[in-house]
């Protein structure tokens, strides 16, 4: 029957001149998270990017849930083709939605006629197919108000496509046509949301998370893990960094004023995430920071913490309130594992009293006790790298 799926674009059809760079990387993304599901054919035309199945044993269902998570996509459905003559677009109607039409309540024909050569207006053109649609089904009456169901038409360039409602795409932009950052990838509700966002806004990201063992268990990091897996049906494949945090954390008990412990902590992370960043081309730092939250994200922490790297910390978090985190991680799928009881680093050595005012003079002359560069490099040297890839087992 030419099933196949009709992807909307979304902000890409408003750039200029590098319009097709843009798309291209859509395209890119498309084929890549379709590979698991068949051969398809998949290209673009007119802010749409089209999917074809090259044989039977294509898995359509599980192609279309795939592409509800791809960044760039504002609208997709399930699509019918045929040629551009309104006999054949109402005959096809009835026989491709059918059983929709069976079940509906009231109905109503919706065409946008891109190929203006077409002889018939959109509002001919709906009329025509809403006929021959009610004579099929004349229990079902036309309501161009509030109907229960739509049928829509669109007459393009290479044919005549029919369709129900659109459902839904993730939008944003194509991962990786703005760049790649690293990302501060916690076990907590907020890392795995800002992580999300910026992969919304066309990033491709490398998470890095800090392990401290044994003062954090295996569990703690297989959480992670499993985060960053999650993450995947957005963000695409990552390779999830796990830095060893132990040893540094205990220099810092051992050699800190106590009330410095996690804005000092924070600023080791930030090091080593800006060294990751220009080892891998990274252009950014992301965190799941959140203004007010904690005593280290007041502005004057944030501040400090961010005052050793070389890169832009991006926060898209910083303004939100809680109920809208946990309202995105229930979105994506994130927060039934984020509030699994396994502690991430950042509860290790906790100040009971600490500094809610900081700067950066101070935080420098409490950790000149430190030998920073070399822990710095301890860390990276005892990195390790998982692959993550979509629909990968855990």
């Amino acid at each position: 029957m030419n099933d196949m799926i009709l992807l909307k674009q979304g902000e890409i059809v408003l750039k200029g001149l590098n319009r097709r760079r843009f798309e291209q990387c859509l395209i890119n993304n498309v084929t890549r998270r379709l590979k698991p599901y068949g051969q398809f054919r998949v290209y673009a035309i007119q802010s749409t990017v089209y999917i074809e199945p090259q044989n039977d044993s294509c898995d359509m269902d599980g192609a279309f849930d795939a592409m509800k998570a791809v960044f760039g996509i504002v609208a997709l459905s399930r699509a019918v083709a045929c040629e551009k003559d309104a006999d054949a677009i109402a005959k096809k109607a009835i026989e491709y939605l059918g059983d929709a039409m069976a079940a509906a309540k009231s109905f109503k024909v919706e065409t946008r006629r891109s190929d203006k050569a077409f002889p018939m207006t959109s509002i001919q053109l709906s009329q025509y197919v809403g006929g021959e649609l009610n004579e099929a089904f004349p229990h079902v009456p036309v309501d161009v108000h509030t109907p229960d169901f739509v049928v829509h038409v669109e007459v393009r360039d290479l044919a005549a496509y029919v369709h129900s409602r659109p459902v839904p795409g993730a939008g944003g932009m194509p991962v990786g046509c703005n760049g790649r950052a690293v990302t501060l990838l916690s076990g907590g509700i907020d890392s795995p949301v800002s992580s999300y966002m910026i992969a919304k806004r066309g990033v491709r990201l490398i998470p890095v998370h800090f392990f401290s063992f044994p003062y954090t268990s295996e569990a703690a990091k297989e959480k992670v893990i499993e985060l960053a897996q999650t993450l995947t049906d957005y963000c695409g494949r990552m390779r999830l960094c796990i830095v060893p945090f132990t040893h540094i954390q205990e220099e810092i008990r051992d050699h800190c004023p106590e009330e410095y412990f996690t804005i000092i902590m924070r600023r080791f992370m930030m090091r080593i995430a800006d060294r990751i960043a220009a080892d891998n081309d990274c252009d950014a730092i992301v965190t799941g920071e959140n203004l007010g939250q904690v005593a280290s994200q007041t502005m004057r922490a944030m501040a400090v913490t961010e005052s050793v790297t070389n890169v832009p910390v991006l926060r898209p978090l910083v303004g939100f309130d809680k109920e809208e985190i946990i309202r995105t991680a229930r979105k994506i799928g994130t927060f039934e594992t984020s509030i699994l009881p396994y502690e991430d680093c950042c509860t290790v050595f906790t100040p009971r009293h600490p500094e809610l005012r900081p700067t950066v003079a101070h935080a420098e002359e409490a950790e000149s006790a430190l030998d920073i560069d070399a822990l710095v490099e301890e860390a990276i040297r005892g990195m390790e790298h998982i692959k993550l890839k979509v629909g990968d087992s855990l």
